[in-house]
């Protein structure tokens, strides 16, 4: 781990993978595999833009702008805290 996004990303992951494995043992799950993608997807993502570039051309505004997507999207479609909004 060489970057904060490294630490953000797989903490973001990992809690992803929680809630998912938390969900997947419900007896009527209230979601559905396809939902994580995106979120996963994003983690990834943001974890390759926030890398340092050669020449110090770095991305960092893009990599933190997708993980509060990736944030907003958890919080929104999954409800990992089961609010109503």
């Amino acid at each position: 781990m060489n970057t904060i996004y490294d630490l953000a990303t797989m903490i973001i992951f990992a809690g992803l993978v929680v809630l998912f494995l938390q969900r997947s043992t419900a007896a009527e799950p209230r979601d559905h595999m396809y939902q994580y993608a995106p979120p996963a997807l994003g983690c990834a993502v943001a974890n390759w833009v926030g890398n340092p570039v050669p020449k110090g051309l770095g991305q960092d505004w893009l990599a933190v702008a997708i993980i509060l997507a990736v944030i907003v999207y958890i919080f929104y479609v999954l409800k990992p805290f089961n609010q109503t909004l």
